[in-house]
């Protein structure tokens, strides 16, 4: 256990030199200590990563008797609660590579997903048709996000949810939060009489059909099927009621779609595109944006935002209020746009009218090196993350501005030899 419990660890190395007891000296995100310890030397040997853990545990076990966990849950299922070093691993993991929209969108909008969605459809049609009268959520987007989640099912996670969460409960990084869902784990098995052994899930402890997070399972899943239990593993229905219910309250317009695929003037003005731009269809109307057929996109009174998630060379999407309420479940536009084009193919609607170009595989350190080198030149896009968000997007767009560029905010490979080649300013 190499990364175990750094917090608890920095406690006892400052109370051995302090004199003060471990359980009086807790991190201001770590949970509630039980009670006070003497230290009987300062000469005393540091605990064992396992016993730092099992006194993680024993504090998780007083805050779970606040919050009022059982006895049973909370002398046996998170007594009985195991440390998983790889979990820490897979939360501390870094991805090597920038990920493309192109190479995103073709592993999660396939014809295996599109068919499968409609075989749900055909299967549930009536259950998804009331809960489209209750909810205002129409039943592709429910698949949809079914599909993306957890391939509509076959795959739910295989990691013991109390284990992964107790475990990063008890990692310093993010204590407050994980201890806060543990607490609604456990008390999710006192409310729908849960087997904790059966309780599998993603490695950071979403769980069941839908991949709901305990806090989210807690506040917005609903008995689906009427059999007086939510159970978001064995029941489809409980699993894509709890999706509408959790949608409506996440702020989904009744009668809207998520958005829609456009096509753009060659002379487009690309300076307008960005999800925090929205403006009505008034206005996309008159820089020339149409629907891919051809077709104006209508004078309705709602604005949309127009993403070019892989550059001036791929599709364009035109986003409408519904998407912001899916990236409320998932905060990635790619993620966004996958759910709502999965969604209308799964309805029949025809696939991209725009080939999905090839983009080039950049590196983390790349992407740092470009944002470093933007930050150099005066285009501000914040601390150098590695990633392609809003923010570099912007920088790349001013900096294309700049040289006369297409301004799509990409960093097609001809803009980023052309950054790197930049000198910076003198002062820099």
């Amino acid at each position: 256990m190499q990364t175990v419990l750094k917090k608890l660890s920095a406690i006892v190395c400052c109370s051995l030199l302090s004199g003060i007891s471990v359980a009086a000296q807790p991190d201001a995100s770590d949970v509630n200590a039980s009670g006070e310890q003497e230290i009987a030397s300062k000469a005393q040997v540091v605990a064992s990563p396992q016993a730092m853990f099992a006194q993680c545990v024993v504090d998780l076990q007083g805050q779970a008797k606040t919050a009022g966990v059982s006895k049973r849950v909370t002398e046996e299922v998170l007594g009985g609660a195991r440390y998983k070093e790889k979990i820490i691993s897979l939360d501390r993991n870094q991805p090597e590579f920038v990920q493309t929209f192109t190479d995103y969108f073709e592993k999660r909008v396939n014809t295996w997903r599109i068919e499968k969605g409609q075989q749900m459809m055909a299967k549930h049609r009536a259950f998804l048709g009331e809960l489209n009268k209750e909810y205002g959520v129409p039943a592709q987007y429910l698949l949809a996000f079914w599909g993306l989640e957890t391939n509509f099912g076959s795959y739910k996670g295989k990691s013991p949810v109390i284990d992964s969460l107790v475990t990063l409960a008890c990692d310093n990084r993010r204590s407050r939060y994980f201890s806060s869902e543990l607490m609604q784990a456990l008390l999710l098995i006192d409310r729908e009489k849960l087997d904790d052994k059966k309780m599998v899930g993603s490695w950071a402890g979403a769980m069941g059909h839908t991949q709901f997070m305990p806090s989210a399972y807690m506040k917005y899943a609903v008995d689906g099927d009427k059999d007086g239990q939510i159970n978001l593993w064995d029941s489809e229905q409980d699993a894509l009621a709890s999706a509408a219910n959790f949608l409506k309250n996440l702020g989904w317009q009744s009668g809207y779609k998520w958005g829609r695929e456009v096509s753009l003037p060659d002379s487009f003005d690309y300076t307008l595109a960005g999800k925090n731009e929205p403006k009505a269809l008034s206005v996309w109307n008159c820089a020339g944006v149409t629907r891919t057929d051809g077709h104006a996109i209508g004078n309705a009174d709602i604005k949309g935002a127009l993403l070019v998630p892989a550059g001036h060379a791929g599709p364009s999407f035109l986003a409408y209020k519904n998407f912001n309420v899916i990236l409320r479940w998932n905060n990635s536009e790619y993620y966004g746009i996958a759910v709502g084009h999965l969604a209308d193919r799964i309805a029949g609607l025809s696939t991209l009218s725009k080939t999905l170009p090839e983009l080039p595989d950049y590196t983390v350190d790349e992407m740092r090196q470009l944002q470093d080198k933007l930050n150099g030149l005066g285009f501000d896009v914040g601390k150098a993350d590695g990633i392609l968000g809003p923010g570099t997007r912007s920088g790349i767009r001013q900096f294309q501005l700049s040289k006369d560029m297409i301004a799509d905010g990409y960093p097609a490979r001809d803009v980023f030899d052309a950054l790197m080649e930049q000198p910076l300013p003198s002062n820099s």
